[in-house]
């Protein structure tokens, strides 16, 4: 897996203008094969329309569980990297948001968020992303909800399985390779009031994150008992 990490960081280190969207298909390419090998089941999803997906960097691709990609929002960095991952993440099917650490950047991607938010549509954010620190919530995801009255769903995937690997990234991120069954689990909805602090929600977000985690080898455990996949 180390190999195919710095294969990627090549790819990236030799973007310009002409090479990307190539490079683009390339990993749009291996997500369509892997597909067929990837079984996701949703568990305890609320369906909240719409939402604000909410999970942990490590655990971005879980999103790929979720069936309405047509109306999900999902936030990428303007970085050289994030052009291949947005174009990518388009021909899958999602919305994109592209948006940048600078006060200008941020702004321009929160409104774009909040407009979509308030038209129906979802938004999934990586709540520690995109450079952490690691499992700190930040304060995006609770402007969000505090501005367009949408809860806060958050999520975590999981699998007991050898082929749902952890690559050598500082977030740890998870992600099948080959034949894999994963679970997609989902916590109670999280309203903000005008008037709730700021603090207190990040700290609801990350118990919840933090319980999910806890509960999932038991869940895939069931999963896998009543044999879900196969349905």
């Amino acid at each position: 897996m180390t190999q195919i990490y710095d294969i990627i960081n090549i790819m990236v280190r030799i973007i310009n203008s002409k090479n990307v969207d190539k490079i683009a298909s390339f990993v749009y390419g291996v997500l369509r094969i892997q597909k067929f090998f990837t079984h996701i089941i949703e568990i305890n999803n609320p369906l909240k329309v719409p939402c604000i997906y909410a999970m942990w960097h490590e655990n971005q691709f879980c999103i790929h569980g979720i069936e309405d990609k047509a109306h999900l929002n999902v936030l990428i960095s303007n970085s050289a990297d994030g052009e291949i991952i947005a174009r990518a993440v388009e021909k899958w099917g999602f919305r994109v948001v592209r948006g940048s650490s600078n006060r200008k950047g941020c702004v321009t991607s929160t409104m774009q968020l909040i407009s979509r938010i308030k038209e129906g549509e979802c938004a999934a954010l990586m709540v520690d992303g995109p450079h952490g620190p690691l499992h700190k919530v930040k304060g995006g995801v609770i402007t969000l909800a505090r501005e367009t009255g949408a809860p806060i769903i958050p999520m975590h995937w999981f699998s007991r399985e050898k082929t749902f690997v952890t690559l050598p990234s500082w977030d740890k991120m998870k992600t099948p390779l080959l034949n894999c069954h994963i679970i997609n689990l989902y916590g109670e909805p999280i309203y903000v009031s005008k008037d709730d602090k700021d603090e207190d929600i990040a700290s609801r977000i990350k118990s919840s994150l933090e319980e999910l985690e806890k509960l999932a080898p038991a869940e895939f455990d069931k999963a896998k008992k009543n044999k879900l996949w196969k349905k």
